[in-house]
C-alpha cells in the first residue's frame, strides 16, 4: 500500500476534528504527529490518521444524552 502524505485540512475533513484540537492532542500524544515535510509545510500519514479513526470506541447508542433528553422533556 502506498502511504499517502494529507495536509492539514484532508485531517480535518477525514477526522471531524479542528485545527486546534488536532494539535493539542498530538502534544499530549493522543493523536498521530505531524510528518515536517519542508521547514514551512508539514503533513500526516494517511495510514497513521486511518488506524487512529479505527482505534476509536465505538459509540454506545443505548445511553441516554442529558442534553438530549433535556429538549425532549421541554
Amino acid at each position: 500500500m502506498t502511504d499517502r502524505l494529507l495536509r492539514l485540512h484532508d485531517v480535518m475533513r477525514m477526522t471531524g476534528i479542528r485545527r486546534d484540537t488536532i494539535y493539542r492532542l498530538a502534544r499530549l500524544g493522543e493523536f498521530p504527529r505531524p510528518r515536517k515535510i519542508t521547514a514551512h509545510t508539514s503533513a500526516w500519514l494517511e495510514s497513521e490518521i486511518v488506524e487512529w479513526i479505527r482505534a476509536r470506541p465505538v459509540s454506545d447508542l443505548s445511553s441516554p444524552n442529558p442534553k438530549a433528553r433535556a429538549r425532549e422533556v421541554a
